[in-house]
């Protein structure tokens, strides 16, 4: 149930006389006898109303996490096309499939890019022109071989700011890896809690590569690993720490998960693995079987 002035495709919570009947009410004196249904009055002896729900616009922020953890893994030099993809070319091709979708259903898209600041910020539209500056935004995002080092998150604060930034009632899809620089938890749900003002519907696409982040699967040798944000190095063998690392890892997901369900925030976990189709498609069927 959505609400706007530009006719769409979506049931609104107004009532109206315009499109498609909804119900009948009793006809009060002095109202315009225009709505009135005679053949109902013929039956009953009684004056009623008919009213009609309107079909309005959906208003959609798409919210893609640009930091540098983003850009795991680092594509291979040789990769061509998708063969390489990592999170951010990953996000940047769902939202470019929910750009697409939401513009042949005649609905508003904006767009919101983060990483220590706000780097992109539009308000929801549905011109041409406006999708052609979101597609060109996207596209910066996946350049070859552009991997950007040492940008930190600041999820907390972008949060904060682009949900004061929504002013109506609005649809927002967020892509991120949750990794949070600041490493406060509590903080950062409460930015989360901070979108659902105005009544906006949240949806949280956790993209992760599930075989290295969260099952940590890597051979029994030595490596050394580089914080992509901070450019800290350690080596070790990753049997070391697996056990410590899946354990931890696991209790911070089951955290994400409960919050999201206390705060009425869609959960959606995302392997880049998978690739976009396999992830956005079964959530988008899934959404037209609840409607």
């Amino acid at each position: 149930m959505v609400e706007g002035f530009i006719t769409g495709l979506h049931k609104s919570p107004f009532h109206g006389f315009s499109v498609e009947f909804a119900e009948h009410r009793l006809y009060n004196k002095g109202e315009s006898t225009k709505h009135i249904d005679w053949k109902l009055y013929g039956r009953t002896d009684k004056l009623f109303i008919k009213r009609y729900e309107e079909e309005t616009n959906l208003r959609c922020q798409l919210i893609i996490d640009d930091s540098s953890s983003m850009y795991f893994p680092i594509p291979d030099s040789n990769s061509e096309g998708r063969g390489g993809v990592n999170k951010i070319s990953f996000s940047v091709y769902c939202a470019g499939a929910m750009i697409e979708l939401l513009k042949r259903q005649r609905d508003a898209v904006g767009l919101s890019i983060f990483s220590e600041n706000v780097e992109v910020h539009t308000t929801a539209k549905s011109s041409s022109l406006h999708h052609k500056l979101l597609y060109h935004e996207l596209e910066k995002r996946i350049q070859p071989h552009d991997v950007k080092v040492h940008k930190k998150t600041s999820a907390i604060d972008a949060l904060h700011e682009i949900a004061e930034g929504i002013h109506k009632r609005s649809l927002v899809m967020i892509f991120s890896d949750m990794m949070d620089s600041k490493a406060n938890s509590e903080e950062l749900f409460s930015a989360l809690q901070h979108l659902k003002h105005n009544k906006h519907e949240v949806i949280l696409f956790h993209v992760v590569d599930k075989q290295k982040e969260m099952e940590f699967d890597f051979d029994n040798r030595p490596y050394r690993f580089v914080d992509m944000e901070t450019g800290e190095e350690i080596k070790l063998h990753p049997n070391e720490i697996k056990d410590s690392y899946l354990h931890q890892m696991a209790e911070y997901k089951k955290e994400l998960i409960l919050k999201c369900g206390q705060f009425k925030i869609d959960f959606v976990e995302a392997d880049i693995n998978l690739g976009f189709e396999q992830v956005l498609m079964p959530y988008l069927v899934k959404r037209t079987r609840m409607m």
